[in-house]
């Protein structure tokens, strides 16, 4: 069966991947199941202990057997477990399926960004990756405007729905994903399973560990995680007990939510166009100094979200926080591609950057919801933006070791 042309595929899987919202899925857990700010964040704990314990490994397939095999696996794996989210209702068995919801991320998670970067090459997945980041709101859009209908009148089948659309991303993968920048050693060369997966997770390592910059963006990532749990699990909390929502009109709390991710993604859309001329004009120095600038923005943002008593500037804060958040993803992601040079480590290189922002949503999140079921939704919001701003130091240290190549010893063909 003849593939797909991998830019064009990968630009519809953005479309498709961007689709389900967390919208229905917390307006879902809050108002329809009642989940305490404690059970909300052990979902985000589940998740990125999964994460935590298998994204290495899980990257490290990917580099070693197949990244088209292991992006079918993972999205279809998200699909499911999302899926079943909406079909129970006992909120420890919830907790378990987003920890496997954690896993199967695991298994796309790195495996995406070096699939792209292996088919158009290094030089040229910058741009891929920015408009990648734009046609998404499409995804985003559409997908909003559907599940938001549909939650209006079921928000247990709007949830059911944004993880059948997942299963499908990974369907359209089966039949139509190339691979053809990724090759597997001769068979002649290659070792059992174990010690080949072993050999490509110690050279993964091994290149990270040799690289300034890999090392200070994975640091970010540490930080980022910790701040990041409290304001994704908490924030739809944050409106409905502390806020309050605008009002005027009769508008369904899931109606609004939808309005506000709209008007963001709407921001981010026309954001990221500005933003690709500027990354074709200026390159490299683009993406670090915009990215230090996002990451101020955010941590500036979720301190108003977590400490103001005004409804319309809690609202101007949340879209602060998703258009920082929105810019900043693609940009990190053309920086530490930027510096993984040896495809055959790429994706486990990758993980371990999502591995460490694991850790610390993992590490940060029960902390931060425990705050938050003591102290208040706000206390825990605060503590979490406050956090961000150690990773501005790292992202400072990065910048001055950027344009100075690693010194990379030659990998070694066996660990």
């Amino acid at each position: 069966m003849r593939r797909a042309d991998a830019t064009r595929l990968y630009y519809a899987l953005q479309i498709l991947l961007s689709m389900p919202t967390w919208v229905v899925m917390s307006v879902y857990l809050v108002q329809e199941l009642d989940l305490s700010p404690l059970q909300l964040v052990l979902m985000g704990t589940a998740m990125e202990g999964a994460v935590f314990l298998f994204e290495i490994p899980t990257g490290v397939v990917a580099d070693t057997y197949s990244r088209r095999l292991s992006l079918i696996v993972g999205y279809v794996g998200m699909g499911v477990t999302w899926m079943l989210v909406g079909v129970v209702s006992t909120p420890w068995l919830i907790i378990a399926l987003w920890g496997l919801w954690g896993l199967s991320y695991t298994f796309t998670s790195g495996a995406e960004e070096a699939w792209i970067a292996d088919e158009v090459g290094v030089d040229r997945v910058g741009r891929v990756f920015l408009r990648g980041a734009r046609v998404a709101y499409i995804g985003s859009v559409a997908g909003l405007v559907l599940q938001v209908a549909v939650g209006i009148l079921s928000l247990r089948a709007g949830v059911i729905l944004g993880g059948a659309i997942t299963v499908l991303a990974g369907l359209v993968c089966l039949v139509l994903m190339p691979e053809t920048g990724f090759e597997r050693r001769p068979r002649a060369e290659r070792g059992s399973a174990l010690a080949e997966m072993r050999a490509t997770a110690a050279n993964g390592a091994r290149y990270a560990w040799a690289a300034p910059v890999i090392l200070l963006l994975v640091g970010v990532q540490l930080f980022m995680g910790m701040s990041a749990e409290a304001f994704d699990r908490l924030k739809e909390a944050h409106f409905l007990r502390d806020v309050g929502l605008p009002a005027f009109g009769e508008l369904d709390p899931v109606v609004w939510f939808g309005i506000f991710w709209l008007v963001g993604l709407l921001l981010g859309f026309v954001a990221t166009g500005w933003l690709i001329k500027r990354f074709e004009k200026g390159g490299k120095r683009v993406v670090t100094s915009t990215l230090f600038t996002l990451t101020a923005m955010e941590m500036v943002a979720m301190l108003v979200f977590a400490l103001t008593g005004s409804t319309w500037l809690a609202i101007a804060a949340l879209l602060g926080v998703f258009f920082a958040r929105d810019l900043a993803g693609p940009l990190y992601t053309i920086w530490l591609n930027e510096q993984i040079r040896e495809s055959s480590v790429r994706a486990t290189v990758l993980s371990i950057s999502g591995q460490a922002n694991a850790i610390g949503q993992a590490g940060g999140g029960p902390v931060l919801g425990a705050i938050g079921n003591v102290w208040g939704i706000r206390a825990a919001l605060a503590l979490g933006a406050v956090v961000i701003a150690p990773a501005l130091g790292l992202y400072g240290r990065a910048i001055a070791h950027d344009g100075r190549e690693p010194e990379l010893e030659e990998l070694p063909a066996e660990a």
